[in-house]
């Protein structure tokens, strides 16, 4: 008996549960990499609490590092759309190409890390501050790190190689590389909403270690089974859920 049209599309974009408290606790001591994890993400909370690192620059971290990172995988599968839209009936230059690819890159930008701009309204005591541009303007340290950190990111994503794999596997890890960085972005906004500056870095640190962790968990509690995120399909009329 054949199932009906948007019975997969459905189960797939299904929530799945976290498993309890206590068994995250007992993987985690389990596992030697996790704890690796969560002490390289603490260091920045070491270095505000215990030598006074700046947390304007801690926040900016996270904010810069996880939209260069969405910026960088747009940008890896722009000659890709572009190739795959572009008709035989099309001649574009090289320059036309070249304008092209950087105006859908920058809209896409601007679409896709929404999250990303949406936070700057709770964060932008931090985020647009003094401290904030009077640190960078005055520290060429800084602006190398972040520089070299954008460039990392790019380099990153045009070597996964999203411009030669087939369509499944590009949607299955594209998606799954998108949703984790928006998750970022989401949760950023839920805790400087909720008035959480205080504790904004020790959180941030618990949460990356979260994702890198346990990332299947965390993108099948919000988007559904992470090992089926091919099958969504914003185009397909039968599906349920319209996602990115």
């Amino acid at each position: 008996m054949s199932k009906p049209p948007g019975t997969t599309s459905s189960t797939a974009t299904r929530q799945i549960r976290p498993p309890p408290l206590s068994q995250h606790l007992r993987e985690f001591a389990s596992r030697r990499d996790a704890w690796v994890v969560l002490a390289r993400n603490m260091i920045p909370v070491v270095g505000i609490y215990a030598f006074g690192w700046s947390a304007a620059i801690s926040v900016f971290n996270y904010w810069f590092d996880g939209l260069t990172a969405l910026a960088a995988i747009v940008a890896a599968m722009v000659p890709r759309a572009l190739r795959e839209t572009q008709s035989r009936k099309d001649h574009a230059t090289l320059v036309g190409n070249i304008v092209r690819g950087v105006f859908v890159w920058l809209l896409l930008v601007g679409i896709v890390g929404l999250p990303y701009w949406i936070v700057l309204i709770p964060l932008h005591d931090l985020l647009l501050g003094n401290e904030l541009r009077r640190e960078l303007a005055h520290s060429p340290v800084l602006w190398f790190t972040f520089g070299s950190l954008a460039a990392s990111h790019f380099w990153k994503a045009f070597r996964m190689g999203y411009d030669t794999m087939p369509d499944k596997e590009l949607k299955q890890r594209a998606r799954w590389d998108l949703y984790l960085l928006i998750l970022r972005a989401i949760a950023m906004f839920i805790m400087a909403a909720h008035g959480l500056y205080f504790i904004l870095v020790p959180l941030m640190a618990l949460l990356l270690s979260y994702l890198e962790i346990w990332p299947d968990r965390a993108i099948g509690a919000v988007f559904g089974d992470p090992s089926r995120l091919w099958e969504y399909d914003p185009g397909d009329p039968t599906s349920n859920r319209r996602l990115p």
